[in-house]
Protein backbone atom coordinates (compact mmCIF):
# COMPACT_ATOMS: atom_id res chain seq x y z
CA UNK A 1 0.00 0.00 0.00
CA UNK A 2 2.89 2.45 0.86
CA UNK A 3 4.50 1.73 -2.82
CA UNK A 4 1.27 2.24 -4.34
CA UNK A 5 0.61 5.29 -2.64
CA UNK A 6 3.69 6.63 -3.88
CA UNK A 7 2.62 6.29 -7.03
CA UNK A 8 0.01 7.92 -6.90
CA UNK A 9 1.45 10.60 -5.29
CA UNK A 10 3.90 10.59 -8.24
CA UNK A 11 1.12 10.64 -10.85
CA UNK A 12 -0.52 14.02 -9.04
CA UNK A 13 2.88 15.12 -8.65
CA UNK A 14 3.69 14.97 -12.06
CA UNK A 15 -0.18 16.05 -13.57
CA UNK A 16 0.47 19.22 -11.70
CA UNK A 17 3.75 19.70 -12.71
CA UNK A 18 2.87 19.08 -16.70
CA UNK A 19 0.69 22.45 -16.36
CA UNK A 20 3.65 24.94 -16.03
CA UNK A 21 4.81 23.87 -19.77
CA UNK A 22 1.25 25.26 -20.92
CA UNK A 23 1.08 28.38 -19.41
CA UNK A 24 0.77 30.64 -21.81
CA UNK A 25 -1.32 34.14 -22.86
CA UNK A 26 -4.20 32.32 -21.47
CA UNK A 27 -3.68 32.65 -17.96
CA UNK A 28 -2.03 36.54 -17.85
CA UNK A 29 -5.39 37.01 -19.46
CA UNK A 30 -7.61 35.64 -16.80
CA UNK A 31 -5.49 37.55 -13.95
CA UNK A 32 -6.40 40.24 -15.57
CA UNK A 33 -9.84 39.77 -16.11
CA UNK A 34 -10.29 38.87 -12.61
CA UNK A 35 -8.46 41.81 -11.78
CA UNK A 36 -10.34 44.52 -13.28
CA UNK A 37 -13.61 42.76 -12.31
CA UNK A 38 -16.16 45.48 -10.79
CA UNK A 39 -18.56 42.78 -10.06
CA UNK A 40 -18.36 39.49 -8.72
CA UNK A 41 -16.31 36.38 -9.91
CA UNK A 42 -18.81 32.92 -9.97
CA UNK A 43 -16.92 29.75 -9.90
CA UNK A 44 -19.08 26.72 -11.02
CA UNK A 45 -18.45 23.08 -11.90
CA UNK A 46 -20.50 19.69 -11.01
CA UNK A 47 -19.23 16.70 -8.93
CA UNK A 48 -15.96 16.77 -8.02
CA UNK A 49 -14.91 19.64 -10.33
CA UNK A 50 -17.62 21.45 -7.93
CA UNK A 51 -15.63 21.02 -4.98
CA UNK A 52 -12.83 22.03 -6.45
CA UNK A 53 -15.08 25.16 -7.58
CA UNK A 54 -16.02 25.94 -4.43
CA UNK A 55 -12.50 25.76 -3.03
CA UNK A 56 -11.52 28.27 -5.90
CA UNK A 57 -14.33 30.69 -5.12
CA UNK A 58 -13.44 30.68 -1.34
CA UNK A 59 -9.86 31.53 -1.59
CA UNK A 60 -10.90 34.17 -4.06
CA UNK A 61 -12.83 35.48 -1.57
CA UNK A 62 -10.33 35.02 1.46
CA UNK A 63 -7.73 36.96 -0.75
CA UNK A 64 -9.90 40.02 -1.85
CA UNK A 65 -11.52 39.33 -4.57
CA UNK A 66 -15.40 38.65 -3.68
CA UNK A 67 -16.49 35.57 -5.17
CA UNK A 68 -18.80 32.97 -4.95
CA UNK A 69 -19.63 29.14 -5.94
CA UNK A 70 -22.99 28.84 -8.42
CA UNK A 71 -24.06 25.00 -8.64
CA UNK A 72 -24.56 24.67 -12.62
CA UNK A 73 -27.90 22.46 -11.77
CA UNK A 74 -29.39 25.33 -9.65
CA UNK A 75 -28.69 27.95 -11.84
CA UNK A 76 -30.41 26.31 -15.04
CA UNK A 77 -33.37 26.45 -12.15
CA UNK A 78 -33.18 29.78 -11.59
CA UNK A 79 -29.90 30.41 -9.54
CA UNK A 80 -28.55 32.12 -12.86
CA UNK A 81 -30.42 34.80 -11.90
CA UNK A 82 -27.95 36.10 -9.68
CA UNK A 83 -25.10 37.05 -12.56
CA UNK A 84 -24.54 40.91 -13.10
CA UNK A 85 -23.30 42.36 -16.07
CA UNK A 86 -19.82 42.69 -14.98
CA UNK A 87 -19.06 39.84 -13.49
CA UNK A 88 -16.86 36.87 -14.55
CA UNK A 89 -17.47 33.81 -14.57
CA UNK A 90 -15.46 30.47 -13.93
CA UNK A 91 -15.75 27.39 -15.04
CA UNK A 92 -13.75 24.03 -13.96
CA UNK A 93 -14.80 20.73 -16.29
CA UNK A 94 -11.91 18.16 -17.21
CA UNK A 95 -13.87 16.91 -20.68
CA UNK A 96 -15.60 20.16 -21.23
CA UNK A 97 -18.63 18.59 -22.29
CA UNK A 98 -20.71 17.77 -19.09
CA UNK A 99 -24.21 19.12 -19.51
CA UNK A 100 -25.26 21.08 -17.52
CA UNK A 101 -22.26 23.54 -17.43
CA UNK A 102 -22.81 23.81 -21.52
CA UNK A 103 -26.23 24.76 -21.09
CA UNK A 104 -25.37 27.65 -19.15
CA UNK A 105 -22.93 28.74 -21.95
CA UNK A 106 -26.01 31.07 -24.01
CA UNK A 107 -27.03 32.63 -20.61
CA UNK A 108 -24.01 33.07 -20.15
CA UNK A 109 -22.88 35.05 -23.46
CA UNK A 110 -26.39 36.31 -23.47
CA UNK A 111 -25.43 39.01 -20.41
CA UNK A 112 -22.03 39.43 -22.04
CA UNK A 113 -20.04 37.84 -19.35
CA UNK A 114 -16.51 36.85 -19.63
CA UNK A 115 -16.25 32.70 -19.26
CA UNK A 116 -12.91 31.57 -18.09
CA UNK A 117 -12.30 27.95 -18.52
CA UNK A 118 -10.18 25.79 -16.53
CA UNK A 119 -10.64 22.56 -19.17
CA UNK A 120 -8.74 19.61 -19.77
CA UNK A 121 -9.62 19.81 -23.69
CA UNK A 122 -9.47 22.59 -25.60
CA UNK A 123 -11.58 20.95 -28.63
CA UNK A 124 -14.49 20.69 -26.48
CA UNK A 125 -17.50 22.57 -26.37
CA UNK A 126 -16.59 24.32 -23.21
CA UNK A 127 -12.88 25.75 -24.56
CA UNK A 128 -14.74 26.73 -27.78
CA UNK A 129 -17.51 28.79 -25.90
CA UNK A 130 -14.73 30.80 -23.41
CA UNK A 131 -13.23 33.57 -23.78
CA UNK A 132 -10.08 32.50 -21.76
CA UNK A 133 -9.31 29.11 -22.06
CA UNK A 134 -6.42 27.76 -19.51
CA UNK A 135 -5.26 24.03 -20.34
CA UNK A 136 -5.53 22.00 -16.81
CA UNK A 137 -5.44 18.54 -18.66
CA UNK A 138 -3.65 15.79 -17.67
CA UNK A 139 -2.14 12.20 -18.98
CA UNK A 140 -3.58 10.10 -16.46
CA UNK A 141 -5.80 9.99 -13.77
CA UNK A 142 -3.95 8.18 -10.62
CA UNK A 143 -6.88 5.51 -10.00
CA UNK A 144 -6.16 2.35 -11.58
CA UNK A 145 -9.73 2.31 -13.18
CA UNK A 146 -8.11 5.36 -15.02
CA UNK A 147 -11.49 7.46 -14.56
CA UNK A 148 -11.91 8.19 -11.20
CA UNK A 149 -11.34 12.27 -10.78
CA UNK A 150 -8.11 12.47 -9.16
CA UNK A 151 -4.98 14.02 -11.20
CA UNK A 152 -7.48 16.37 -13.01
CA UNK A 153 -9.15 17.76 -9.94
CA UNK A 154 -5.94 18.01 -8.39
CA UNK A 155 -4.36 20.21 -11.26
CA UNK A 156 -7.85 22.27 -11.59
CA UNK A 157 -7.04 23.00 -8.09
CA UNK A 158 -3.42 23.85 -8.09
CA UNK A 159 -4.35 26.47 -11.44
CA UNK A 160 -6.95 27.77 -9.36
CA UNK A 161 -4.64 28.33 -6.44
CA UNK A 162 -2.45 29.92 -9.27
CA UNK A 163 -4.80 32.46 -10.29
CA UNK A 164 -5.87 33.60 -7.20
CA UNK A 165 -2.61 33.99 -5.56
CA UNK A 166 -1.26 35.38 -9.14
CA UNK A 167 -4.38 38.30 -8.51
CA UNK A 168 -3.82 39.29 -4.98
CA UNK A 169 0.51 39.52 -5.36
CA UNK A 170 -1.05 42.10 -8.16
CA UNK A 171 -3.87 44.03 -6.57
CA UNK A 172 -0.86 44.77 -3.77
CA UNK A 173 -3.23 42.29 -1.14
CA UNK A 174 -1.16 42.81 2.04
CA UNK A 175 -0.98 40.86 5.50
CA UNK A 176 -2.89 43.41 7.11
CA UNK A 177 -6.03 43.04 4.55
CA UNK A 178 -5.80 38.97 4.95
CA UNK A 179 -6.27 39.86 8.74
CA UNK A 180 -9.35 41.70 8.25
CA UNK A 181 -10.61 39.21 6.16
CA UNK A 182 -9.46 36.32 8.86
CA UNK A 183 -10.44 38.31 12.30
CA UNK A 184 -11.44 35.20 14.52
CA UNK A 185 -8.99 32.35 13.13
CA UNK A 186 -5.80 31.47 14.33
CA UNK A 187 -3.91 33.49 10.97
CA UNK A 188 -5.70 36.18 11.52
CA UNK A 189 -4.40 36.67 15.36
CA UNK A 190 -0.90 35.94 14.14
CA UNK A 191 -1.10 38.90 12.03
CA UNK A 192 -3.06 41.53 13.93
CA UNK A 193 -2.78 40.22 18.04
CA UNK A 194 -0.31 42.71 19.55
CA UNK A 195 1.94 42.89 22.33
CA UNK A 196 -0.29 45.76 23.70
CA UNK A 197 -3.82 43.92 23.59
CA UNK A 198 -2.32 40.78 25.89
CA UNK A 199 -0.25 42.48 28.26
CA UNK A 200 -0.18 43.38 32.00
CA UNK A 201 -0.78 46.64 32.88
CA UNK A 202 -1.25 49.42 35.77
CA UNK A 203 -1.77 47.69 38.79
CA UNK A 204 -1.28 44.62 37.56
CA UNK A 205 2.72 45.06 36.45
CA UNK A 206 4.67 43.80 39.15
CA UNK A 207 7.29 46.59 40.30
CA UNK A 208 10.00 46.65 43.31
CA UNK A 209 12.76 49.62 44.04
CA UNK A 210 16.27 48.30 43.47
CA UNK A 211 17.22 49.64 46.97
CA UNK A 212 14.76 47.45 48.60
CA UNK A 213 15.40 43.76 50.22
CA UNK A 214 14.48 40.60 48.43
CA UNK A 215 11.29 40.04 51.30
CA UNK A 216 9.39 42.74 49.21
CA UNK A 217 10.47 41.12 45.59
CA UNK A 218 9.00 37.99 46.93
CA UNK A 219 5.62 39.58 48.38
CA UNK A 220 5.10 41.90 45.18
CA UNK A 221 5.94 38.15 42.49
CA UNK A 222 3.57 36.24 45.04
CA UNK A 223 0.68 39.17 44.65
CA UNK A 224 0.96 39.42 41.23
CA UNK A 225 1.60 35.85 39.99
CA UNK A 226 3.44 36.62 36.84
CA UNK A 227 6.79 34.71 38.15
CA UNK A 228 8.67 37.77 37.95
CA UNK A 229 8.81 41.44 39.31
CA UNK A 230 9.90 44.68 37.34
CA UNK A 231 13.03 46.36 38.99
CA UNK A 232 13.35 50.16 39.14
CA UNK A 233 14.95 52.76 40.34
CA UNK A 234 14.17 55.91 42.69
CA UNK A 235 13.16 57.46 39.84
CA UNK A 236 10.98 54.63 38.22
CA UNK A 237 13.40 53.74 35.49
CA UNK A 238 13.50 49.98 34.89
CA UNK A 239 17.09 48.41 35.37
CA UNK A 240 16.44 44.74 36.05
CA UNK A 241 14.38 41.77 36.78
CA UNK A 242 13.87 39.18 39.48
CA UNK A 243 12.52 35.67 38.24
CA UNK A 244 11.46 32.43 39.99
CA UNK A 245 14.95 31.25 38.61
CA UNK A 246 16.90 33.74 39.92
CA UNK A 247 14.92 32.92 43.33
CA UNK A 248 15.83 29.34 43.07
CA UNK A 249 19.31 29.97 42.61
CA UNK A 250 19.28 32.09 45.57
CA UNK A 251 18.22 29.54 47.70
CA UNK A 252 20.58 26.84 46.70
CA UNK A 253 23.70 29.94 47.37
CA UNK A 254 22.09 31.41 50.53
CA UNK A 255 19.51 30.48 53.33
CA UNK A 256 18.88 33.69 54.24
CA UNK A 257 17.75 35.41 50.86
CA UNK A 258 15.57 38.34 52.38
CA UNK A 259 18.78 39.25 53.60
CA UNK A 260 20.18 40.27 50.06
CA UNK A 261 19.18 43.66 48.50
CA UNK A 262 17.41 43.16 45.17
CA UNK A 263 20.24 45.48 43.60
CA UNK A 264 22.26 42.57 44.34
CA UNK A 265 20.02 40.14 43.21
CA UNK A 266 18.51 41.12 40.41
CA UNK A 267 19.06 40.25 36.32
CA UNK A 268 20.45 43.76 35.00
CA UNK A 269 19.43 44.64 31.24
CA UNK A 270 15.78 42.40 31.47
CA UNK A 271 14.44 41.20 27.87
CA UNK A 272 12.05 44.03 26.83
CA UNK A 273 9.58 44.21 23.59
CA UNK A 274 7.39 47.66 22.51
CA UNK A 275 4.07 46.88 22.90
CA UNK A 276 3.14 47.81 19.19
CA UNK A 277 4.81 44.17 18.48
CA UNK A 278 2.89 41.34 17.26
CA UNK A 279 1.91 38.84 19.93
CA UNK A 280 3.61 36.25 17.76
CA UNK A 281 7.18 38.20 17.61
CA UNK A 282 7.06 37.74 21.46
CA UNK A 283 6.52 34.46 21.38
CA UNK A 284 9.41 33.71 19.10
CA UNK A 285 11.59 36.12 21.10
CA UNK A 286 10.56 34.53 24.33
CA UNK A 287 11.42 31.20 22.69
CA UNK A 288 14.82 32.52 21.02
CA UNK A 289 15.76 33.31 24.75
CA UNK A 290 14.71 30.55 26.63
CA UNK A 291 12.48 33.01 28.88
CA UNK A 292 8.78 32.94 29.98
CA UNK A 293 7.96 36.94 29.96
CA UNK A 294 9.50 40.30 28.25
CA UNK A 295 8.77 43.85 30.21
CA UNK A 296 7.29 46.75 28.18
CA UNK A 297 9.16 49.89 28.59
CA UNK A 298 8.02 53.39 27.71
CA UNK A 299 10.01 55.96 25.62
CA UNK A 300 11.52 57.27 29.10
CA UNK A 301 12.41 52.63 30.17
CA UNK A 302 9.61 52.85 32.46
CA UNK A 303 8.12 49.70 32.70
CA UNK A 304 4.36 50.04 31.19
CA UNK A 305 3.46 46.34 31.06
CA UNK A 306 4.57 42.72 31.13
CA UNK A 307 3.88 40.08 28.87
CA UNK A 308 3.84 36.40 29.95
CA UNK A 309 3.47 33.83 27.88
CA UNK A 310 0.74 31.87 29.23
CA UNK A 311 -0.88 35.35 27.92
CA UNK A 312 -0.01 34.07 23.96
CA UNK A 313 -1.22 30.81 24.55
CA UNK A 314 -4.31 31.73 25.81
CA UNK A 315 -4.82 34.01 22.74
CA UNK A 316 -4.70 31.19 21.24
CA UNK A 317 -1.10 31.57 19.45
CA UNK A 318 0.75 28.50 20.71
Amino acid sequence: MIERAKEILKIEGEAVLSLISRLDKGFEDAVNLILNCKGRVIVSGVGKSGIIANKIASTLSSTGTPAFFLHPTEGLHGDIGVLLKDDIFIVISNSGETEEINRLIPSIKRLNIKLISLCGNRNSTLAKNSDVFIDVGIKREACSFGFIPSSSTTSAMAMGDALAICVLEKKGFTQDDFAVLHPAGTLGKRLVLKVSHIMHKGDDIPIVRMDLFMKEAVLEMTRKRLGITTVVDNAGILVGVITDGDLRRLIEKNENIFSIKICDAMTKFPKTIDENTLAIDALKKMEDFFITSLIIPDNENKPIGVVHIHDIIKAGLA
